[in-house]
């Protein structure tokens, strides 16, 4: 009895001398996300949420003859750069953000701006990193004092399915946790929308949206509220505010579940994505780039899977660096094909529409005028 006692004692006393518990990523990270609850945009059982699920709500890919964003490269040049030169053709975003890849990654770097929580998963395209790099320091620039910005997941230098998410798979996805009042990071199970320091969230949604590309904004509708109530009190364009955060299918800010503690920001990526658009007819020149990205389903086995496509059990298992058959449900698998791909998803002609801006005031039209 007496040793048990003594025991609990010395735990109590190594307890209470480590220092406060400081957040490896999120409120809830990805890495315990199944122990503790997290808050995450997983909910692959359920129904996608429009904002997540890119591929289920495009319309389907259609033939294009207008280049908008590479029309530097004519379609030799292009054949050209694929077969001699491919990183001279920059980073290419292939298909859906949530059905796709993406070649020649750009890493996002380490800067006094923001922290990146996870390096090994921050790989996006260049257009979404320079986004994301523009957006931190506009934040950073009005509040010199801040802490920086948490960028946790954009997505591995390949791309492709990256647990637990339904996107990020393209290279045009990013996750930024929420900035708290005094950056004190808020206990478990504690109401974000009331720690969170509506000032300079709001000073990053609107760098995002008025300095960047945004296609779309998830966040939890509480959050919602409260940064529109922010923007309107301070003196924001009313029509702008409700551009952004009115509700409704054509308000840019979208509401999405288990996204209480963070932005999960998609980028258009117009060369990336064009660039994806135009190398699919070329894939089969290039043996190692000549790949669909799969996820096992359940009762598919190997021999199944290389069937429908049109591929063997060896190659598969080659690329994979699989020595034997087992697979597990949601495994990501390469699976080399031997000629044009004629399953890969092929999304809609890209185009960027006009930014989502505040009104000019009259005071700024008449110093513009003069």
């Amino acid at each position: 009895m007496l040793r048990a006692v003594t025991a609990a004692f010395f735990l109590f006393l190594s307890a209470a001398a480590l220092p406060p518990r400081q957040p490896a990523f999120f409120d809830d990270p990805v890495s315990v996300y199944y122990a503790a609850g997290g808050e995450d945009d997983v909910d692959e059982d359920g129904p996608p949420d429009p904002g997540e699920a890119e591929s289920r709500f495009a319309r389907p890919g259609e033939a294009d003859t207008g280049l908008r964003y590479s029309a530097d490269l004519s379609d030799d040049e292009l054949r050209r750069l694929w077969t001699d030169d491919l990183e001279a053709l920059g980073s290419i975003s292939v298909g859906f953000a949530d059905q796709g890849r993406l070649i020649n990654a750009v890493r996002m770097p380490q800067d006094q701006a923001w922290i990146c929580q996870r390096p090994e998963l921050a790989f996006g395209t260049e257009e979404t990193v320079n986004a994301l790099a523009l957006a931190f320091r506009e934040v950073h620039k009005q509040f010199p004092g801040s802490g920086p910005a948490r960028l946790n997941h954009i997505g591995t230098a390949a791309g492709g399915y990256l647990r637990p998410h339904r996107s990020h798979q393209s290279g045009r996805d990013a996750d930024i946790g929420l900035f708290y009042r005094d950056d004190k990071f808020p206990r478990a199970g504690a109401r974000r929308e009331r720690q969170m320091d509506p000032a300079r969230n709001w000073a990053l949604l609107r760098a995002l949206v008025t300095l960047t590309d945004v296609q779309v904004v998830l966040v939890d509708r509480g959050i919602q509220r409260v940064l529109r109530a922010y923007a309107l009190s301070a003196g924001e364009d009313p029509a702008f505010v409700a551009s952004l955060l009115g509700g409704g299918s054509k308000a840019l800010v979208q509401h999405a579940r288990r996204h209480k503690d963070h932005f999960h920001v998609r980028f258009y990526a117009p060369r990336s994505q064009e660039l994806g658009r135009r190398i699919q007819p070329l894939l089969a020149e290039r043996p190692e780039q000549n790949i669909l990205l799969h996820r096992v389903k359940h009762g598919e086995t190997l021999g199944q899977i290389a069937r429908v496509n049109n591929t063997t059990v060896a190659l598969i298992r080659k690329v994979n660096h699989l020595s034997g058959s087992f697979l597990h449900l949601g495994q990501q698998l390469r699976v080399p094909l031997r000629g044009p791909c004629t399953r890969c998803p092929l999304p809609p002609a890209i185009v960027v529409p006009p930014r989502r801006m505040p009104a000019m005031s009259a005071s700024v039209v008449a110093t513009s005028a003069g």
